[in-house]
């Protein structure tokens, strides 16, 4: 059974940083980019950030860059987000999620196979 699990979210203050994971099990992990996607309520969901299998490469909304890092641990089938100087347009249900090789359309969430639930981040300002 494929699953993907993210944790890490909560509260924080504008600022602060939070650490998302996603761990992913039912799947070979290492043949899969993985991604980070966010929504709030009325509007789609925005890509925030991607990392190809080997975590050679990663890219970055234009919003997020420099302020985020997407990393994987291949041997604990995980990804994580490391949210810095966060604001509270970062608020939002975050999401990971994997699609299998490399799809040069990463920023479109219908290039992926599997979905997390989502997690929830909120920053007070």
């Amino acid at each position: 059974q494929v699953q993907l699990v993210e944790s890490g979210g909560g509260l924080v203050q504008a600022g602060g940083s939070l650490r998302l994971s996603c761990a992913a099990s039912g799947f070979t992990f290492s043949s899969y980019a993985t991604a980070w996607f966010r929504q709030t309520p009325g509007k789609e969901r925005e890509f925030v950030a991607v990392i190809s299998r080997t975590g050679t490469n990663s890219y970055y909304a234009d919003s997020v860059k420099g302020r985020f890092t997407i990393t994987r641990d291949n041997a604990k089938n995980t990804v994580y987000l490391q949210m810095n100087s966060l604001n509270s347009e970062d608020t939002a249900v975050y999401y990971c999620a994997a699609d299998y090789g490399w799809n040069y359309a990463y920023y479109s969430d219908l290039s992926y196979d599997y979905w997390g639930q989502g997690t929830q981040v909120t920053v007070s300002s």
